[in-house]
């Protein structure tokens, strides 16, 4: 693939994957990006996942058509982007391997090495001429591991974004942008909004035509949509006006309950309204809806005096992630002691600017009709503007 005249694609696309990371369902599988920036002296973009190291070799070896690399640069040292980085420089022993100091560390940890004798530690700031192309790092802490570095190219105007803009899903994929960006994005990132607010503003300095992150497209066109977008996420605003309905239940009563806000939203004009049954979703896709909506319903049982298990789970990912600047309404079911709101709001004790609605929605085993007026009364709330 031809990023311009002097970059080309040498990644690969991984479709016998499951789950991404031990826990990311990836129906569309994962690509693993790498590149080869070609001038007096030639730049490879790190490397790719350990299955893949023959395939990405060979890559290497047919864009560079009987040259020899000169750098292997390491943005991220997560196995799937660093993992052939020792093949790398056994198979190429003249390379220099280039990376922020806090990777050298690890790589001694991953390869019991630290390529002492060949590398070239760079920080926030520094460059490296290759020809036409002069490289300049920008350190991206936490973005989401603590050496990543990011790297700019003036000459083509490419930021080489390391996990950042990326997404699930391989090359091949045939499906939207935003939807698995965002669920790659709130999985994988979310907790690091201030560091990713940090970078962008370093890119508010860049002139950049494409984005080349580790996962996923190559961006080239209305890259404002991705900053965007990027900028919405990382600051924890609101995407989409709408609520969210998380929920679980166990003989069905919780579930009944849910049904009829989700009715009552919709009757009262709600522009969207997304239902996750917690138990049975993706519970990653669960976590990108709450963090889309500016207002979120969590709907749940007491089990043993506590949350039940698949909502204990699931408040425990968005205040992990740093869930922030929401309306939160609840629903909670108990036969004889409910305790599900006093645990959920105890829960986002230490989020930022949590507000609950007035209403919350008490059942006593199954649904009654005071049970209906409060639904009615938090859908009304959750529909003010």
């Amino acid at each position: 693939m031809l990023i311009s005249n002097d970059i080309k694609y040498v990644g690969v696309n991984d479709r016998k994957i499951d789950l991404f990371e031990g826990q990311y369902i990836v129906p569309e599988g994962m690509a693993y990006n790498s590149y080869v920036i070609l001038d007096e002296k030639i730049a490879v973009m790190d490397s790719v996942d350990v299955n893949f190291k023959d395939e990405w070799l060979g890559n290497i070896n047919t864009v560079l058509d009987g040259r020899q690399p000169d750098y292997l640069i390491v943005q991220h040292m997560e196995p799937d982007h660093s993992a052939n980085a020792a093949a790398f420089a056994q198979a190429y022993p003249q390379a220099v391997i280039v990376a922020s100091e806090k990777a050298f560390v690890m790589m001694n940890k991953y390869f019991e090495t630290d390529f002492a004798d060949r590398r070239i530690v760079v920080k926030d700031g520094d460059t490296l001429s290759l020809g036409k192309h002069t490289l300049t790092f920008v350190t991206a802490p936490m973005v989401h591991w603590p050496e990543v570095i990011m790297t700019y190219d003036a000459c083509d105007k490419v930021l080489f974004s390391a996990d950042g803009f990326g997404k699930f899903g391989a090359w091949d994929a045939d499906e939207d942008w935003a939807c698995e960006a965002r669920r790659y994005y709130f999985g994988i990132v979310g907790k690091y909004g201030q560091s990713v607010q940090t970078v962008l503003k370093k890119a508010a300095g860049l002139d950049i035509a494409v984005i080349c992150p580790l996962h996923g497209p190559v961006l080239k066109e209305n890259l404002g949509y991705y900053l965007d977008l990027y900028n919405t996420w990382s600051s924890y605003g609101v995407e989409s006006e709408g609520v969210c309905i998380c929920y679980t239940s166990v003989y069905g009563n919780t579930k009944k309950a849910v049904e009829l806000l989700a009715a009552e939203l919709k009757t009262m004009g709600c522009p969207k309204v997304a239902v996750n049954d917690l138990a049975r979703c993706d519970m990653a896709e669960a976590v990108e809806d709450a963090f889309r909506y500016g207002k979120l319903v969590l709907a749940t049982t007491t089990y043993n005096g506590e949350l039940f298990p698949f909502m204990h789970t699931f408040v425990h990912n968005l205040t992990e992630r740093g869930y922030r600047n929401r309306l939160i309404g609840i629903i909670e079911n108990g036969t004889w002691t409910p305790v599900a709101a006093k645990n959920i709001r105890a829960a986002f004790e230490g989020s930022k600017n949590i507000t609950f609605t007035d209403t919350t929605v008490t059942v006593h085993a199954a649904v009654k009709a005071e049970n209906v007026e409060q639904i009615k009364a938090l859908a009304a709330e959750l529909c003010k503007d």
